[in-house]
């Protein structure tokens, strides 16, 4: 007996608690008909472009600022990639391969590379190892030039790479001029 009467105590909570959100439905609804076709379209627009302006010259900001970086890096290190291509060997939850290629030029030497990017998450981070590293550059008959680029390719570090990349570059492209200017 007791437990029927729980039971129906809480059937009748219920239906009064449904009674309440079917009156405030019904005034929500009479609310919005109340507002004409028009008047709708023109809050929804005017919220649109709001919204569309801000994003849009946040993005023009945002982008001009990166065109900037990327202008003073490159003044900087002489670093000016021409291409580049992805493509995804595979791809799990935990792991995804990917299989790069670069072309660019540093000061007037041009390089190639092509390497595979094995990144891998875990629960608070990711990290990222290049396997398959190859490179081609324009004055590898230099043996110096040719034994650094073979290191490179071994221990697979691109970082390495552009550093000494760039200071080589440099000093390659001054010794150029100064046997132009003895000529």
């Amino acid at each position: 007996d007791n437990i029927y009467q729980v039971y129906e105590d809480e059937i009748q909570a219920l239906e009064e608690e449904i009674k309440l959100l079917t009156e405030k439905y019904e005034d929500i609804q009479q609310e919005s008909l109340s507002l004409s076709d028009e008047e709708i379209l023109k809050s929804t627009q005017s919220f649109e472009r709001e919204m569309q302006g801000d994003s849009v010259s946040d993005l023009k900001d945002q982008l001009e600022s990166l065109e900037a970086d990327l202008s003073f890096l490159m003044k900087l290190t002489g670093l000016q990639f021409t291409s580049h291509s992805q493509k995804t060997l595979e791809r799990t939850k935990e792991k995804t391969v990917q299989k790069h290629r670069l072309s660019g030029n540093c000061h007037s030497l041009s390089f190639q590379l092509e390497f595979q990017l094995l990144e891998m998450q875990s629960k608070e981070k990711v990290s990222a190892v290049v396997s398959d590293l190859s490179i081609v550059m324009e004055s590898r008959e230099d043996s110096d030039v040719s034994k650094f680029v073979s290191s490179i390719e071994e221990q697979r570090n691109l970082v390495t790479f552009f550093r000494s990349l760039s200071t080589y570059a440099e000093w390659f492209e001054r010794r150029r001029w100064t046997f132009l200017h003895f000529k």
